[in-house]
């Protein structure tokens, strides 16, 4: 088990967009999803697909079990989706020896970028990049679940 510690914050302006090492696309779903619990299942570049069980309430730390499944029982099991698919591009993004991970939307979201940073250290607004934006690690509407379940998408979305 690994404990998943994160922050996300809305992105500003594009500066970001120079300074990115690596590229995914995903597309993800939830098979289930509850208060303090979720089971997702993320395909990244059409080639990889991995199974996500969180545990805990909404916040910074949480508990992640991940498994790799076949990528055609995957693509099965996106029939069975609880919501909407989720469409975004991950964009890796290194600043003061801290991996950023910006997820630009698709789809129905399409205009929403967040970044996240998963350290289990306090991170000084000080340095933090200047792209980063309002965070939005306490507010359920910038969940991957809350985003692939709730019909009320956040203001955030173009």
């Amino acid at each position: 088990m690994a404990k998943e510690i994160e922050r996300k914050f809305l992105v500003n302006g594009q500066e970001w967009r120079s300074l990115v090492e690596d590229r995914i696309r995903i597309r993800q779903f939830y098979l289930a999803s509850n208060a303090g619990r979720s089971v997702r299942l993320r395909i990244s570049d059409g080639a990889v697909a991995t199974l996500t069980l969180k545990f805990g309430l909404r916040g910074r730390e949480r508990d992640e079990f991940e498994y790799q499944v076949p990528l055609a029982e995957a693509e099965e099991m996106m029939e069975f989706a609880i919501g909407r698919v989720i469409e975004k591009t991950r964009h890796h993004v290194s600043h003061r020896g801290r991996l950023y991970e910006i997820d630009v939307f698709g789809g129905e979201l399409r205009g929403l970028i967040i970044a996240e940073l998963e350290t289990p250290e306090d991170v000084p607004a000080s340095e933090l990049p200047a792209w980063i934006g309002r965070e939005v690690t306490s507010d359920p509407r910038y969940y991957n679940a809350s985003l692939a379940h709730s019909d009320d998408v956040p203001e955030a979305v173009a």
